[in-house]
């Protein structure tokens, strides 16, 4: 059994190998139960939980499992406030493989799954792209999207312009082909986004959903929780909703959950997963004016891709 860290992944990874390779997966029989999240205490001020997720194909078995500390940079900032594992187990035998980083694995199958969203569900003229986040996450998003359409023009939105430059200087060092520019104007940059991408820790809505045009592709991979939402009612009433997985999805995610209380959204509306889009069991977009949305918290699938194609490169 050999230990991949996080630099070993990144010299690893590239995004058409890894999205072509998700397709492929997600296109052939695997195991995927729903993932278990455990809240370790009760206090509001705290939300310390870890979590569990299993999975496995012809080729492989993995479990990742991961802690969320938010608290943990208030303590010290060395601490981060996620750790995560990736188990890699051989299929045929059993017999264990590798020990994966499941942080940096994260952070490529994330913008990976959104950009394989893209590919069925954006137009594929789409060339201008708009990024909500300015975390770790961020980048990667752009640079994904960016690889499975034209994209000509990346703008980044954030709380903080200094972390939105920071964001933006990624960018630019891997695709200086590509105008990247800082959201001076929401409501504009919605409203001539090609396609919108969401990655933030925002509780409440990032923008009005009627700013967004015909044609439009949106988003979001930031909110994993029942009461929380990166999108509101009016966006989602307009759009055809899709899911990284119903299982998943219709179990945390207050984008979906909190319209259906309000009872303007029904999850039977939800036109299907991406498993099915990449089977060909559903059409992805239908029309140059169809709004289109998809909606992902991850999956145990996901990562075991990511481990895998590591682990093929590196044994």
């Amino acid at each position: 059994m050999i230990v991949i860290n996080a630099e070993s992944v990144h010299q690893s990874l590239n995004f058409p190998d890894l999205i072509n390779a998700l397709a492929e997966t997600f296109s052939r029989p695997a195991g995927m139960p729903q993932r278990r999240v455990f809240e370790l205490d009760n206090s509001p001020q705290h939300h310390d939980a870890f979590a569990v997720l299993p999975s496995w194909n012809e080729q492989s078995i993995a479990v990742k499992a991961f802690t969320y500390f938010p608290n943990n940079p208030n303590k010290s900032p060395e601490l981060a406030s996620l750790y995560s594992k990736i188990m890699l187990f051989s299929r045929e035998t059993g017999e264990p493989q590798a020990l994966v980083d499941g942080t940096s694995v994260t952070f490529w199958r994330t913008a990976a799954i959104s950009a394989l969203g893209s590919r069925f569900l954006s137009r594929k003229d789409s060339n201008k792209l708009l990024v909500f986040g300015t975390g770790k996450l961020a980048h990667f998003m752009a640079l994904a999207h960016a690889s499975v359409r034209p994209i000509t023009q990346i703008t980044v939105c954030g709380r903080s312009d200094t972390k939105a430059q920071k964001t933006i200087e990624l960018i630019r060092n891997k695709r200086p082909d590509i105008e990247v520019l800082l959201c001076t104007d929401i409501e504009q940059s919605v409203r001539e986004a090609d396609i919108i991408s969401c990655a933030t820790g925002s509780a409440t809505p990032l923008f009005d959903g009627n700013w967004v045009q015909p044609g439009t592709h949106t988003d979001f991979v930031g909110n994993h929780n029942h009461d929380k939402r990166e999108l509101d009612s009016q966006l989602i009433v307009k759009s055809s909703v899709f899911v990284d997985s119903k299982i998943n999805v219709f179990a945390e995610a207050g984008d979906l959950l909190i319209p259906e209380k309000e009872g303007v959204f029904a999850l039977s509306e939800v036109k299907g997963e991406l498993g099915q889009l990449c089977k060909g069991e559903i059409s992805g977009r239908t029309s140059a004016t169809e709004i289109t949305l998809f909606k992902t918290v991850g999956t145990a699938l996901a990562d075991l891709v990511g481990a895998q194609l590591v682990f093929a490169k590196l044994s």
